[in-house]
C-alpha cells in the first residue's frame, strides 16, 4: 500500500542539521507512527513521503519555510525576572509556557543577565534545514475512528 491522505504510516527516520550532527532519531526506539494528511509531522516530509510504501528507504532535505518555519525576531524579548515568579533559578535552555497575542507560546531561556531574561518563542529548530534519512516500516489504511478522531490509535499512537 502506498501513503496516501489517511494512511496510517510507521517509520524510523535520522534527523540531522547542515553540519551532519544528530538532533533526533528513532533508532533504539519505537517507529514513528501518524496518520497522513493531518499535519502531524513537518509539512516539507509529509509531501515526500506521500507515494512511498514500507521498505522505502530514502532521504528529505527540508527548507525552513517548510520544517519548523523561518526565525522571527519579534519572537525574541526580554522580560523582567520577576516575570516569573515561584521559580527559584532560571538557567539558559529552559522551557517555559507564557501567553501572547495568539494564546499560549512556547518560549525557551536564552540568557539570564541581572533582573533580566532573554526568552525566545521560535520553534528550536526554526531557520534551519532539516535533513532526513527515512526509512519506512508499514503503512495502512486509518480506520474509521481514527480518521474521525484525525489521530491514529493502538501501538505507536493514542490510547483512548
Amino acid at each position: 500500500m502506498q501513503i496516501a491522505e489517511h494512511s496510517v504510516v510507521s517509520f524510523h527516520y535520522t534527523l540531522t542539521d547542515d553540519q551532519g550532527t544528530v538532533i533526533d532519531s528513532s533508532a533504539e526506539r519505537e517507529p514513528l507512527t501518524y496518520m497522513h494528511g493531518t499535519g502531524q509531522i513537518v509539512p516539507g516530509l509529509e509531501k515526500v513521503m506521500a507515494g512511498h510504501q514500507a521498505g522505502d528507504q530514502f532521504k528529505v532535505d527540508v527548507s525552513p519555510e517548510e520544517g519548523y518555519g523561518v526565525r522571527h525576531a519579534e519572537l525574541e524579548q526580554q522580560v523582567p525576572r520577576d516575570a516569573f515568579q515561584g521559580v527559584e533559578s532560571i538557567e539558559p535552555g529552559m522551557q517555559f509556557q507564557g501567553r501572547g497575542p495568539q494564546g499560549v507560546i512556547n518560549v525557551t531561556v536564552t540568557k539570564v543577565e541581572n533582573d533580566v531574561v532573554f526568552i525566545d518563542g521560535n520553534h528550536p529548530l526554526a531557520g534551519q534545514n532539516l535533513h532526513f534519512d527515512v526509512q519506512v516500516t508499514d503503512v495502512r489504511e486509518a480506520s474509521a475512528e481514527e480518521k474521525e478522531h484525525g489521530h491514529v490509535h493502538g501501538a505507536g499512537g493514542h490510547q483512548h
